[in-house]
């Protein structure tokens, strides 16, 4: 059966990455704005991790030094510590020159807040702790919200995505690192793959070293067995306009800039 999150959905999907982590801070709400906003994205990707007292947050990290002005574990500290980081703080848009988002007082948001700024909006989500029992706070929040239908979940941990689909298992999944690697070296090779019935979405990596994976080939097999291919992370125009013609079901990019100007220009995407 599919998933409620994707139905009416049609190629090729403008997905901003971490909300367009090459234009704004990522993960944070003036990226996911932009990228809404200016560039009319269809779809929000980001990463969760809990708080020290359980609020699932926005980030991708599971430290704070590379996009904050703090340090240590983000598990560590609780949400109104959190509220005190600037995530802003190591954004530059021209190689250290300049620094625009520090003083903007930007944080670490909250799911929830993502949430109902952007009430519809679909959201691809990778759950980043691989403890158990993150299934259930992130399932009571999205019952809460009435967001169950507009998330696609999962984690590049096996184990994780196993429990997210136990828990969930109506809501939509996208494939594990194990069963992704497994999927796509039986389409690669000619083999019938082994489908999964808890997951219909391959969030893949356009080339592994020198090797593209997906083709016209490889996307005609994946919809004959009824499976959505989002490849990441594009930047390119080149390697857009043609994954575009080759009708991928959605790029995610750190550009959604460029992205919206290409698709723009194919009347038959989105």
């Amino acid at each position: 059966m599919i998933p409620r999150f994707l139905q009416g959905l049609k190629p090729t999907l403008h997905i901003s990455h971490r909300g367009g982590a090459l234009l704004a801070p990522e993960n944070t709400l003036p990226a996911f704005h932009m990228a809404v906003e200016r560039y009319r994205t269809q779809m929000l990707e980001l990463d969760v991790h809990l708080t020290r007292d359980g609020e699932v947050v926005v980030a991708h990290d599971d430290t704070l030094e590379r996009c904050t002005d703090a340090s240590g574990p983000l598990a560590a500290l609780s949400l109104a510590e959190l509220r005190r980081v600037n995530a802003g703080f190591h954004f530059t848009p021209d190689q250290g020159r300049t620094f625009p988002f520090r003083a903007q007082g930007i944080h670490i948001p909250t799911l929830r807040e993502v949430l109902r700024a952007f009430p519809g909006l679909r959201i691809n989500l990778e759950m980043k702790p691989e403890a158990p029992g993150t299934e259930d706070v992130l399932h009571q929040l999205l019952r809460e919200e009435g967001a169950l239908d507009r998330v696609c979940m999962g984690s590049e941990h096996d184990s994780v995505a196993e429990r997210l689909a136990a828990r969930m298992p109506d809501a939509c999944h996208f494939y594990p690192r194990d069963a992704l690697t497994t999927f796509v070296l039986s389409v690669r090779g000619g083999e019938t793959p082994p489908v999964d019935p808890r997951y219909t979405v391959l969030d893949m990596p356009l080339y592994f070293g020198e090797i593209r994976l997906v083709d016209e080939d490889f996307l005609r097999t994946t919809e004959r067995l009824g499976q959505w291919v989002n490849v990441w992370t594009v930047d390119d125009p080149e390697e857009m306009r043609r994954l575009v013609s080759e009708g991928v079901g959605g790029i995610m990019t750190d550009r959604p800039d460029l992205l919206r100007q290409i698709l723009d220009q194919a009347p038959h995407a989105q």
